[in-house]
Formats: structure tokens, sequence, C-alpha cells
């Protein structure tokens, strides 16, 4: 039976088992500050799960849930599919991710539901289009706790624009992530010169909204406050540090990197780390 598998241990470092989502996290939280969290090992999304398994998520779910010291702790459930953000298929929105998912109950139903993602007609075809198997997919789901982003970026360690090795590319703006990725908002964007990371680039938007948390359990979309939409999300420290961490990262990994993390409480968290998939050139 599958089973949990906690970042940073050793049994979370193996894609096959984890999917390269989470073992990439688990590899890199040696090195870098990732949220707490755990993985449920690969299943088969065509097939309903065994309530040991579901006990088995509980009960990891009330392990972290002691660790945070929080009562109802918001988590962040993503789908890990074995064959996800590999070189050649980053299966990039073709999943489910819920966020502010508080409770035993609800991590289990967002676990179900990333599981049911991977049948969807959406992810059965981008499968097709990449040449993977279509039949009984198999899924991992990673359960992290979720970070209150004051602000979020998406970073590149080679400009995924020019193709250029030499660049670093980073777009930012305020609060959750969703935002930046989802596209409800024209991010801030930079380029910094390797090996100095010196700034090359630096567009500022004018941001009008932005991604929370909310008090019920889900995220919403408001208005960014008048003194911030059009002032720079990103310090010129925060993005230095950024800029460090994607090269970091790159030399880890051994290819180019694509870079999810977050800002908050003045630590910046890595919450993503995958290859760039379609760099020029």
């Amino acid at each position: 039976m599958s089973g949990i598998a906690w970042l940073g241990d050793d049994a979370c470092h193996d894609p096959a088992t984890v999917g390269a989502k989470a073992a990439h996290l688990s590899r890199l939280s040696s090195i870098h500050l990732v949220p707490p969290g755990f993985a449920v090992t690969a299943v088969d999304a065509s097939v309903p799960r065994e309530p040991a398994l579901l006990s088995a998520i509980a009960a990891a779910y009330r392990r972290l849930r002691a660790r945070t010291g929080l009562a109802a702790p918001p988590m962040a459930v993503r789908s890990s599919a074995v064959d996800e953000d590999g070189a050649g298929a980053s299966f990039a929105g073709q999943h489910e991710t819920f966020l502010n998912v508080r409770g035993e109950d609800a991590v289990i139903a967002a676990f179900e539901r990333c599981c049911a993602s991977a049948l969807s007609s959406v992810a059965t075809q981008y499968r097709a289009q990449q040449g993977l198997t279509t039949a009984r997919p198999q899924i991992a789901v990673l359960v992290q706790q979720l970070v209150a982003s004051e602000t979020s970026a998406v970073a590149f360690s080679a400009n995924p624009i020019t193709g250029a090795r030499d660049q670093v590319m980073v777009t930012a703006a305020w609060g959750l992530g969703e935002s930046v990725v989802g596209g409800t908002v024209t991010p801030d964007l930079y380029v910094l010169g390797r090996p100095a990371l010196r700034v090359l680039e630096r567009h500022i938007s004018s941001k009008q909204v932005m991604t929370v948390l909310t008090e019920g359990g889900t995220t919403a979309d408001v208005p960014v406050p008048d003194a911030l939409r059009d002032r720079s999300s990103l310090t010129n420290s925060q993005l230095l540090e950024i800029g460090r961490l994607v090269v970091k990262l790159e030399r880890a990994m051994g290819w180019p990197v694509d870079v999810e993390c977050a800002l908050a409480y003045d630590e910046l968290y890595l919450l993503q780390c995958r290859p760039i998939t379609a760099l020029p050139g």
C-alpha cells in the first residue's frame, strides 16, 4: 500500500515514488528553506483509495499541525505525478492545486480531487501529446504548510524569452503566487546579469489585484492598496537573494531551473523547483 513520505527524509527523495515536484523539494530542503510537509506516495489515480491510506493522511496532517503549533494550519495540496516536472513535460496547470486547506477531512478531500484531476480530459490530452501513458496514471500528492506570502516570485536561472544563459529573470507580485502563475496580474519583471547579478532591466507594473487567504478556507483576489500598486514588489536585497537562490539551485540540480518562491516573515521560502522545459537556443 502507498504511504507517507516526509519532506527532507530519504524516503521522499525518489521521483518514482513521490513524483519530481516533491522529490526536488525534499532534496533541496537541506540547502534552503522549504515549508514543512509530506507526500502521499504514488497511487493509481483510477483506483479508489484504501481506508488505511486515508487514515494515514489524517494522521500525517495531525502531526504537521502539532509541528506548526496552529489549531488549523492552512495547507497547500498539489499533485506530484511521477512523470511531472521533468525536462520535457512540466504538467504546469494540468492537475489541480488547492490552497488554504484546513482540517483532516478537507485535506483528504483535496487529496482525492488531486487524484481525480489526473484523469481529466485536459490532463489526458496533455499526456498523449507528450507521448506519455494515458492508461492508469500514477499520481503522488504533496501536502505542505501554506506560506501566507507578502510577495511571490517566479524566477529562472536562464532567460526563458531570449535563451540567454548568462541572465536570471524574475517576475514578482504582491500576495500569493496564484496571481503570478495564473495570469490575473501583470507582475514586475527583472533581468539580472550573471555572475554578478547586476540589474540589467527593471519593469515595474501597475499591479491591480493580489491573491490572499480568506478566513473561510479559500483564497480571493482583492485590490492592491493604492500605495503598493506602482511600487516594486521586491527590494534590491530581496531581488539579489532570489538571484543567488536560483544560481545555487541550478548548480545543485545540474540544469537551468524554473523556481517558485515566497517572501514572508523576512524569510525566502522555496515552493517549487523544476527544469525550464522550453529554453530557446
